[in-house]
Parts: structure tokens; sequence; C-alpha cells
């Protein structure tokens, strides 16, 4: 049977995917798309074997769980594709209403750290789908992120716009991880040779994307609404490391997340094999 794989339907994940199409390795595997949110859903009960997940639900779930190294979805300062948009500057949110995206809770959490710990601002928050025009019917601010994120921040209009990649590294130094690759435990006891085999896909499909990234930005230039340089700028701004660097910035945050009740415990970070 072949492994069953999540993908985040998100610009911000191309470079993992492209090449894996391209490469003709997406014919080994059933390839499954979705939102962050729904991916974990979906791994969780057993509907999916491998997959990226917000990263805080690794930490709600790590006894289910193993995390594939090497690969995340993060940033070292901003990251473009995670923002809070404001109808009111961000000191001026406290009591306000905040509409979250319900499409990734590591963002969900991250918002919430950085309002209450840098800004020392207690809002409301509600979730909902991430539709800003709705959004703002209720809301004063609102938690975009992915592509819906990116138009934002392509053209941000008369709002106040703040990228929370820029604003943790503000808060804390550190680099921050937004998704991280897993497998459930026991598909990885029963089939570590195709585990190992995914990942390896992976690896290939991401070195030979970040070889050929003019070549893919011309070609994703063709079907979405943004320039070839702001494409660039997007893609050079993204990390998909999970260095020792990477795994302090994604303690960093789960213990910030713990401090605000988001999580009850601070797992190890515990690693599939890989051969």
């Amino acid at each position: 049977m072949r492994p069953r794989v999540g993908h985040i339907q998100f610009l911000n994940c191309l470079p993992l995917y492209h090449m894996l199409v391209k490469s003709g390795a997406v014919f080994n595997i059933d390839l499954c798309k979705g939102t962050p949110t729904e991916l974990c859903r979906r791994l969780l009960n057993g509907s999916l074997d491998i997959s990226p997940v917000p990263a805080i639900e690794y930490a709600r779930h790590a006894d289910e769980l193993l995390l594939l190294p090497k690969l995340t979805v993060s940033s070292d300062g901003r990251v473009m594709s995670i923002l809070l948009v404001s109808k009111v500057p961000i000191q001026k949110l406290n009591s306000k209403a905040i509409a979250l995206t319900n499409t990734s809770a590591t963002s969900q959490v991250l918002a919430k750290i950085i309002l209450e710990e840098k800004y020392n601002v207690k809002p409301s928050y509600f979730e909902c789908p991430p539709d800003l025009p709705e959004m703002f019917r209720e809301a004063d601010a609102a938690l975009l992120i992915g592509d819906d994120a990116l138009r934002v921040f392509a053209k941000p209009g008369h709002v106040h716009v703040y990228d929370l990649g820029e604003e943790w590294q503000q808060l804390t130094g550190s680099k921050m991880v937004y998704a991280v690759w897993t497998v459930r435990k026991a598909y990885a006891e029963r089939h570590p040779r195709i585990v190992s085999r995914v990942f390896h896909a992976f690896e290939r499909s991401l070195d030979m994307s970040v070889a050929h990234l003019d070549a893919i930005i011309a070609e994703i230039a063709r079907w979405e609404n943004f320039s070839k340089k702001f494409l660039m700028d997007y893609f050079h701004t993204l990390k998909f490391e999970f260095s020792e660097e990477y795994q302090h910035g994604l303690t960093t945050y789960l213990k910030k997340a713990k401090k605000i009740r988001a999580i009850k415990r601070i797992p190890p970070l515990t690693f599939v094999k890989i051969t």
C-alpha cells in the first residue's frame, strides 16, 4: 500500500513538493492536500501516514507522532505570510475582538504570545474562516496565514500590518518554526523503509527546487497574481531547516505556549530514525 502523505496547499510549501511532482516520485505516494489544521486532523485519525502539521500540534500529540529531521516551514525574522492585520495600531487592541484564522493552530498561539507578552495587550479572540472582509465585520484585527496573508502583504491598503515572524524575532531573538513534518509512531514502527523513502524524496525535492528556483518562480508567476520579484523575496525569506538553532526556536515557542496555557507540557523533540 502506498503511503498517504499530506501536502499543505499554500505557496510556502511549494519548494518541498514542486520537484516531488516533476521527478515522478509522487506516483509512489498518495498525496493529500489541505490546510495545516485539516492535515493534522487526518493524520491523527489515521487517514494519513506522514504529514506536515502545525508545530503546536506536535506538542499536543507527541505521544502519537515522531518528527522527520531537517524539514520545517520556518523563518529567521520576517515571514510575509503570517500576519496580524488591524484597523488600529496593535497597542490599541486591548479588550478588542481579534478574529483568528481556523487554518493553523501554531499561528493562533503565536499571535496571542506576541500580543500579551510583547505589547501587554489582552484582546478577546474568536476563530473563523480566513476571509478578511468577513473577519473585519466582527473584529478589530485578524490573523491571516499562507496565501491569504501574502495577498495582504503585497497590497496592504489602509490597514496596520504586523509580520509575526518579525515580531517574534524582536521579542525573543530566536528563529520561528511554524510547521513540522511528522509520522504516526505506529506507522513508522511498521514501515520504517517507506518512511525513509518518503523523507529522502522530500529532501531531493527541496534540493532540486532550490537549484531551479528561478524557473519555478517563472512558472508560478503565470498563474498566481504575484510578481516574480515578490515571489523571489518570499521564497528567500522562507526557511525549511531544522538545525539546532531552529529546534531551540521551537522549544522557546513551546515554553511560551505553555506559559499562556496553550499546551499542558513541553515534550522532547523526538525524531524518527532515517536509513
